[in-house]
């Protein structure tokens, strides 16, 4: 079989059968193609347009040659096809198929072999047409689709091997699955989309005004009812093989359409808009998902995106960044908890946090919106969360799993929280441990990265905990899951500590004790509806004060700006490099400072940054890099190894893109040495997928000679969906390349 060209027999030269023929016998795969149908003229046809190399007038000839055989026939003619084969010899043959219902194909091989064969491996390609027939064939038919295989235990795996190969070689993407389950999925997914668009079709064709009805078809009915226009024999065939499986999947639509028919019946908004709601948001988070594409750019589809910085220009104007990320994390878990409807203001609809209101839409919570910033939360109390179907996708967003381990440790349901090629690269032990410490059950990959199977129904006891290092995550993590914990938790931080979850579980109702660095909280309490204005994130607005603190003629002013006390590090050290900034209309809207920053250009001079200021800045570092470039004198910052596991590692990412730009940039164990002084110079830099360096090396382009080219920078949806939209607004030359 090696030494010459593959001898593969095509039984049953509809669409399918036709496609997989002319598709491999046109690739590289170094193979022989020949087709046997009932239909002569099919056969015939085959041949004319090219799709076979030959035909053969008779099952066993055909199988006789054949090194491969694949069945492309009804379902319900499949058992007689095996039926034939059991009278010939199938030794040292390859016998796979294309049938959409998997069961049924076993268990007719079962009682007809006595066993299923171990040379035959069950296959399905997830393609094709409403069109039917050898004449539908289409040779790239299957490029880009995917392929179930369904090995059993014993079937042998050079089999496995090679119809992998030949679908491969057709452009598909192979996946395995275990037999019932490819049923069960399958029925929800193909079958019984089908069977409702055969019935809608049919029962509206058999309405008095089905003239009108069909004529003023909007665009969404042709879409959905034109797989109604697919081979009735064939989805007759389909209804029988899966019957179990489809049965359970019209039941589950079945009380789907009635619990919408009684919301309507009873005019309950409710009900109505957290099913669209939740269908809306779960069609766009599984593509998202799936795709590994961001939710909110449409660029994603076809690449990675380019910044293209060009250099000048002064920053002006009046600007009001997107909401703190940090905050509207927890305002979706905290109002998922609480008894009420909580109403949020200013949410951040960026890919973090948006992975986090789906996180509990797929728990159960009725969420309205994201609408300009606006979410509806109708809570479920602390007891009220349900198990979702699969894991928990959490993208790229490390405080919503940090966080969310803490709050699902504590259920009485297990749960896997997974995320992106980078979130599953980040070091979870910070939060594992203790939570371990605290009775958790919880499973990590190697070096104690995600994803993370957490077991259900542990009793969790509060512990104290003395914290290795600062950080608002653990501290966070151990708090929520304290609020479910027999008698006290308490955390003991080494140093400053951001204080948003204590700010909003007070804001809620629930208290916490704060006493210095020790902050404690009582298991069995509740939490209570309320209102929460998000302010603008100073992550965001840091961008924004470096830019215009380094561009001259500059003056600008941020408005509605979080200014917490373990956030404004930023402000505190361009202050120190002398930047101009005053604050002024200050408030308290939820229990956060806000203020308005006014920033104008000076002239700054480098420093040595204060350590006791790191962690209040510890997320603006990458900026505030820049910023030292275009300082006067040496700029170092040491104290800060947390930068080299963040969505990258910033301080070698910077290091090497300043490098790149011609700045004098030497990378410390936990920090940096900058000599600044000078321009960037023209370039490309590699944000390495790290939002935070992208709009860095953006801001840097005010102070270059220069184009500055910046790649991988999609990413910056995570945290700041519109800031193109911003920047270019402010005064930045920038534009977006899709490559």
């Amino acid at each position: 079989m090696n030494d010459k060209p593959l001898s593969i027999l095509v039984v049953g030269l509809g669409l399918i059968g036709g496609s997989f023929a002319l598709s491999i016998k046109n690739s590289a795969f170094a193979c022989k193609v020949s087709g046997f149908d009932l239909s002569s003229e099919s056969v015939a046809e085959a041949l004319e347009q090219g799709i076979i190399d030959q035909g053969v007038d008779s099952l066993e000839s055909g199988v006789t040659q054949a090194d491969v055989v694949m069945l492309s026939v009804p379902m319900l003619a499949m058992e007689k096809v095996l039926e034939q084969l059991s009278g010939f010899d199938l030794t040292g043959k390859v016998v796979t198929d294309v049938g959409s219902c998997k069961v049924s194909l076993v268990r007719a091989a079962e009682r007809i072999f006595g066993r299923v064969p171990t040379n035959l491996l069950p296959g399905h390609p997830i393609a094709g047409s409403e069109k039917s027939g050898v004449a539908a064939a289409k040779e790239g038919l299957f490029k880009g689709h995917k392929v179930i295989i369904t090995p059993l235990p014993d079937t042998e795996p050079e089999v496995i091997s090679l119809v992998r190969k030949l679908w491969q070689a057709c452009g598909a993407e192979v996946n395995a699955m275990d037999v019932q389950r490819h049923d069960e999925v399958l029925a929800l997914t193909s079958h019984l989309p089908h069977l409702l668009a055969f019935s809608l079709v049919d029962t509206l064709a058999g309405n008095p005004e089905n003239q009108d009805i069909f004529r003023y078809a909007a665009g969404g009915f042709r879409d959905f009812t034109r797989i109604a226009g697919s081979d009735p024999v064939m989805w007759h065939d389909v209804a029988v093989g899966n019957k179990d499986a489809i049965l359970t999947a019209l039941d589950q639509f079945s009380a789907g359409v009635e619990n919408l028919r009684q919301a309507i019946i009873q005019q309950d908004s409710e009900t109505m808009l957290g099913t669209f709601e939740r269908a809306r948001a779960a069609r766009n988070h599984f593509a998202s998902m799936l795709e590994r594409r961001a939710y909110m750019t449409k660029e994603l589809e076809n690449g990675s995106q380019t910044y293209v910085a060009r250099p000048g220009g002064s920053i002006t104007g009046e600007l009001r960044v997107p909401g703190d990320k940090s905050i509207s994390h927890r305002s979706i878990m905290l109002g998922a908890l609480a008894e009420g409807v909580t109403e949020v203001e200013g949410f951040l609809e960026g890919e973090d946090a948006l992975a986090t209101l789906q996180a509990f839409r797929d728990m159960g919570v009725n969420i309205e919106g994201p609408h300009e910033g606006k979410v509806t939360i109708h809570g479920v109390g602390m007891k009220g969360l349900k198990q979702p179907v699969g894991p928990l996708y959490l993208g790229n967003a490390g405080t919503a799993m940090r966080l969310m381990a803490g709050l699902m440790s504590a259920q009485d349901f297990d749960v896997t929280l997974t995320g992106d090629h980078s979130l599953s690269g980040r070091p979870m032990g910070r939060v594992v441990n203790p939570l371990r410490d605290m009775g958790a059950s919880i499973e990590t990959t190697e070096g104690g990265r995600p994803p993370l199977v957490i077991k259900g129904g542990q009793k969790l006891k509060g512990i104290d905990y003395d914290m290795p290092m600062a950080s608002a995550q653990v501290q966070s993590c151990l708090l929520l899951a304290g609020m479910y914990a027999e008698g006290e938790t308490a955390t003991v931080a080494p140093g400053i500590v951001r204080d948003h979850t204590n700010r909003m579980l007070a804001g809620f109702g629930y208290p916490v004790a704060v006493e210095g660095s020790r902050v404690a909280i009582q298991g069995g309490g509740a939490l209570t509806a309320t209102a929460i204005d998000v302010p603008s994130d100073i992550s965001s607005a840091a961008f924004f004060m470096v830019a215009a603190s380094i561009a001259e003629g500059s003056d600008l002013t941020l408005k509605h700006v979080g200014i917490n006390p373990t956030r404004t590090g930023v402000i505190d050290i361009l202050k120190l490099m002398g930047a101009d900034i005053t604050l002024s209309n200050l408030q308290t809207v939820g229990g956060e400072p806000v203020a308005d920053i006014r920033i104008k250009y000076a002239p700054l001079k480098g420093i040595n940054i204060p350590e006791e200021l790191v962690p209040l800045a510890i997320d603006e570092f990458p900026v505030l890099f820049v910023a030292a470039a275009c300082a006067e004198g040496e700029t170092l910052l040491t104290g800060a190894e947390e930068l080299r596991v963040k969505e990258s590692d910033r301080i070698q990412s910077m290091a090497d893109g300043m490098a790149a730009l011609g700045i004098d940039a030497q990378a410390k164990p936990d920090g940096m040495l900058i000599k600044g002084g000078k321009p960037f110079g023209a370039g490309t830099v590699d944000s390495h997928g790290d939002h935070r360096i992208a709009m860095a090396f953006a801001v840097a382009s005010l102070r270059s000679e220069g184009e500055i080219r910046i790649l991988d920078c999609a990413n910056v949806a995570t945290s700041f969906p519109n800031f193109v939209k911003l920047a270019t607004r402010a005064g930045l030359n920038l534009v977006v390349s899709g490559n």
